[in-house]
């Protein structure tokens, strides 16, 4: 990793942004060149329940969703509108009040309104009234939550998934490993080709739709500083008061910088000169727009030794590279730069996957005191555990599934665990252990 002060411009600097800022596109009505597998989700949950919120981060395609979803009788009004913001603003009742179905995007920036729909709601209860959108979890205050309850469905959009870019169909490889369907039978099963130089490739991208229309490494830099001044100038102060807003890009960059690591808020407060609890505040604002997520630690209760801290990762591994200044020549030069790309990759794939899956999945990480770890714990419904490890190489080992071993060994409840790696072969590797090409999480 580039250390932190290091002396070539950082990727935070002052731009015209005019004609890279994400906000601009806000508008954009012409479908993208793949399908959004949360659409049949959103038609069901729009079926049944009076107020649906699409949550996600900014330009991952929500606006486009919700106009697709919302055909010609729904009115549709955004937010980024000043002229809109201020009439709600200033009328919430009046604003939200009417007998048509109505679209509000980026409801963050009015969250006065939520009182509003909740009191219309209450009056006239049909489904799918009210959708909303927002590059911010609207839902994170107690108080709203209580307030919303029974009322409101949320769905994440992630940015655009492998399987989406491919076409593959909504097949979900959460369901499919929790159905033993990825490897048996092994002899049905053709070889795949190795991505190669293609991993890196697409690990750099990410999943953002309007960089994945830009051709060159050097103009998807440009959209994620824009897309990162977007975001810290005008989302943050949607959410919370920040004194010292100076700070906000150094943390950023300090955070982007431990992607895949065990979060230690005093560590990273001292990279940027702020106290552990302001540090804490300030990875809570990114969370809640969707930047990072917190891979909590996977417990037990006949387990003393398991380390309880949470991982860190950036939402989009595109974004993470950019902030960090990772290329394809640099990676070249140094292939440990792909490992924890490789990893917030994978992870981000399967809470996207997890967004049209049939069953209902939570995510954790697993490390011991003996620094033994599995990159990612899924549990099903009936706590039913699958382990899934991810290396940026295209030989395994046995040493490879120690950490698989150890999760195996730990509880009654582990089904499979699954090493995922740029090979060509699906490999058993013991009781209920494979190695699988990285590949699987979007072929059928």
């Amino acid at each position: 990793m580039l250390p932190f002060g290091r002396s070539h411009i950082p990727f935070w600097t002052p731009l015209d942004v005019r004609a890279l800022d994400p906000s601009a596109t806000t508008q954009r009505t012409t479908a993208l060149p793949y399908p959004r597998y949360l659409e049949a989700r959103l038609r069901e949950v729009l079926a049944d329940t009076p107020v649906v919120g699409v949550i996600g981060p900014r330009q991952s395609g929500k606006t486009t969703l919700v106009k697709q979803v919302g055909g010609m009788g729904r009115r549709y009004l955004t937010l980024d509108d000043p002229a809109v913001l201020a009439a709600a603003e200033s009328d919430p009742i009046g604003f939200v009040r009417g007998p048509n179905a109505i679209t509000i995007d980026e409801i963050q920036r009015a969250p006065q309104l939520m009182l509003a729909i909740k009191q219309s709601v209450d009056d006239d209860r049909r489904p799918g009234r009210f959708l909303l959108t927002g590059s911010a979890n609207i839902i994170t205050a107690p108080r709203m939550r209580e307030s919303m309850a029974g009322r409101i469905e949320l769905l994440t959009l992630w940015p655009v998934s492998q399987a989406e870019v491919r076409q593959q169909g909504p097949v979900s490889f959460l369901d499919r490993v929790f159905a033993d369907a990825i490897h048996a039978p092994l002899t049905s099963r053709h070889a795949t080709e190795r991505l190669g130089a293609a991993l890196t490739e697409l690990v750099l991208a990410g999943g953002y739709p309007e960089v994945l229309e830009r051709n060159s490494e050097r103009r998807r830099r440009d959209w994620f500083r824009a897309y990162v001044r977007a975001v810290v100038e005008r989302d943050i102060p949607d959410l919370a008061i920040v004194e010292r807003g100076e700070e906000l890009p150094r943390f950023l960059e300090s955070v982007v910088l431990c992607n895949g690591q065990l979060i230690n808020n005093t560590h990273l407060g001292a990279r940027t000169g702020i106290d552990r609890k302001t540090a804490d505040r300030y990875l809570t604002l990114l969370e809640q727009l969707f930047l990072v997520h917190r891979l909590h630690a996977w417990s037990h209760s006949d387990l003393k030794r398991l380390v309880k801290a949470p991982k860190l990762h950036v939402v989009d591994s595109g974004l993470a590279a950019a902030v960090q200044g990772i290329t394809a020549s640099r990676v070249e030069k140094d292939r440990t730069l792909l490992g924890p790309l490789l990893e917030a990759f994978v992870v981000c794939e399967l809470r996207k996957h997890a967004g049209w899956s049939d069953g209902q999945y939570r995510f954790s990480h697993y490390r011991d005191k003996d620094g033994v770890e599995v990159d990612v714990v899924i549990e099903d419904e009936q706590r039913r555990l699958v382990g899934i490890e991810v290396k940026a190489s295209a030989t395994v080992s046995a040493a490879d599934m120690s950490g698989l071993v150890r999760l195996r060994n730990a509880t009654r409840e582990f089904i499979g665990g699954y090493l995922l790696y740029d090979g060509e072969h699906i490999l058993p590797f013991g009781d209920r252990l494979w190695a699988v090409p990285l590949t699987t999480l979007w072929q059928a």
